[in-house]
């Protein structure tokens, strides 16, 4: 009733049927709340945080008990009230009662994700902030804070925020590589080389920092820049991925022998380095020099016999030349080197597939999915081999082997598709994108099924959300993002290509 009067009064008034109420009633906290909210809404911002350390101090002294998990709720409901002060000087004042120091950050960053989650941001805010102040140099709550910012926020307070946090957390790299993205990303390309010229200074032989710096320069098409920086990033913080990546921008400008020179010396400095390796391979394919791609080949898995990859473009060498016996002795030898990898048995089988070797299918089919079992790659490559009648089984059984795996979930998604059954194709397309939206081949698939049988806005959510996800695997995502070609291309274009070039088979193999 206090308060309901003090509602129906001017702000003189008001403030003196506050104070009355205060004194009738000392227990009750909504009349401090009130009364802050009042001050609040008459522009005396500098009161609200006076009332609300008065108010807890009062009620204490009262013998009430201060319960922040109710005081967190008052200033939600302040923020619900359009209260943004009250609401942040509430948290300030009672997010610590009741929590032993140690227990802080761990609390506070459980408060903060349970209120972000109730859609309360200015409660949100305020709890990260307090945290902020806090532990200032703690680097995985300002990468929480900017990523709250980044959903919730605007440029202006994430870009304030990120600045704080470099001041306080100078040898982060991934805190300047965030803003300098943040300004890129904004149009402000100057903005994110002044950054990252800061970062270097910051932390001088960082690989991320050049690595960014290359590829802000690569991505406006400033090449001269970027080759620059690479030259400089051999010399001041070599590394395997900085070599790699000057032997990947001059393949794709086209000078093929400068890329081979840089492959050459890399792949002696760091020979245990398989991506190089694989690079100097292809690159002696491309320019269809078998025999020393094959010498390639030999060396590489001598220096890294653990890596699948590099065994995958070995055999592949001699699957292209139809050299099939090569291949399939070259693959058995991987096994033993690599026990259990599911992709080393596919590349088997397919092997045999194209040498048109049915029975042997048959037998590595059954021998590679009891050695791999829960591998979706193998049961969904069996799904799409077997005969029509028996893959609805057969999926029965991949789903009971591997519950939550992508490659299943596109196959059993594709068999609902071929039954005309769109709405459950969909709902395994949306499970296998959210499982993994990683995988570009399962958004490529889903964008095709949309294309064929949904409406236009449909299509356009499955695109969208495919560039939001930026995928990066699938063997026929990465045929078209990894190839010379395409290089620059963003995941739009990407997928485009990639469904343009599906086949018209559901269930046609490689």
């Amino acid at each position: 009733l206090w308060i309901a009067l003090a509602r129906l009064e001017t702000y003189k008034n008001a403030r003196k049927v506050l104070n009355r109420a205060r004194k009738a009633i000392p227990t009750e906290p909504t009349i401090w709340i009130t009364a802050s909210k009042l001050e609040e809404a008459h522009g005396n911002i500098q009161n609200v945080e006076t009332i609300i350390n008065k108010a807890v101090t009062s009620l204490a002294a009262h013998q009430v008990v201060i319960d922040r998990d109710y005081w967190l709720q008052e200033a939600e409901k302040a923020e619900k009230s359009n209260s943004k002060i009250t609401c942040q000087a509430i948290v300030r004042t009672t997010i610590s009662i009741g929590i032993d120091p140690q227990d802080y950050k761990n609390t506070w960053l459980n408060d903060a994700e349970l209120y972000q989650s109730r859609g309360s941001v200015e409660t949100t805010r305020a709890i990260y902030a307090h945290m902020l102040t806090h532990y200032p140099g703690k680097r995985k709550i300002w990468e929480k804070a900017a990523q709250f910012e980044r959903q919730h926020g605007d440029t202006n307070s994430l870009d304030a925020l990120l600045k704080k946090a470099v001041h306080y957390c100078p040898n982060a790299e991934v805190l300047w590589l965030m803003w300098a993205k943040e300004k890129w990303v904004s149009g402000d390309v100057e903005g994110a080389r002044e950054i990252l010229k800061q970062a270097f200074a910051a932390n001088t032989d960082a690989e991320e920092v050049w690595v960014a710096a290359v590829k802000l320069e690569v991505e406006t098409k400033e090449f001269t820049r970027a080759r620059k920086l690479l030259a400089k990033a051999r010399e001041r913080a070599s590394t395997e991925r900085i070599w790699m990546k000057s032997a990947v921008l001059e393949r794709r400008l086209g000078n093929t022998e400068v890329c081979q020179k840089l492959l050459e010396d890399g792949t002696l400095r760091y020979p245990s380095f398989d991506k190089m390796w694989m690079m100097l391979g292809q690159l002696h394919s491309s320019k269809k020099d078998v025999d020393t791609a094959r010498k390639v080949y030999k060396q590489a898995v001598k220096k890294c016999p653990k890596s699948t990859a590099l065994w995958l473009c070995y055999a592949n060498l001699e699957i292209d030349t139809k050299q099939y016996s090569r291949a399939r002795s070259l693959l058995e030898t991987a096994r033993m080197r690599i026990s259990k990898d599911p992709e080393l048995w596919l590349a088997a089988i397919q092997v045999e597939e194209k040498a048109r070797n049915k029975t042997v299918v048959k037998q590595l089919t059954a021998k590679a999915l009891q050695e791999c079992s829960t591998a979706g790659i193998l049961w969904a490559h069996a799904i799409a081999t077997d005969p029509p009648p028996a893959r609805k089984s057969r999926s029965y059984d991949a789903l009971k082997r591997c519950s939550d795996d992508p490659h299943v979930f596109v196959a059993v998604a594709k068999l609902f598709w071929l039954d005309g059954k769109q709405r459950k194709a969909r709902n395994w397309f949306n499970r296998a994108i959210t499982v993994n939206p990683n995988l570009g081949d399962a958004w490529a698939w889903f964008y095709r099924f949309e294309k064929d049988h949904g409406r236009k806005s449909k299509i356009a959510r499955v695109l969208k959300k495919c560039i939001e996800a930026e995928p990066t695997h699938g063997k026929r995502w990465c045929a078209v993002s990894k190839d010379v070609k395409n290089a620059g291309l963003k995941a739009e274009a990407i997928l485009e290509k990639v469904e343009a070039a599906l086949p018209r088979d559901l269930f046609a193999v490689d």
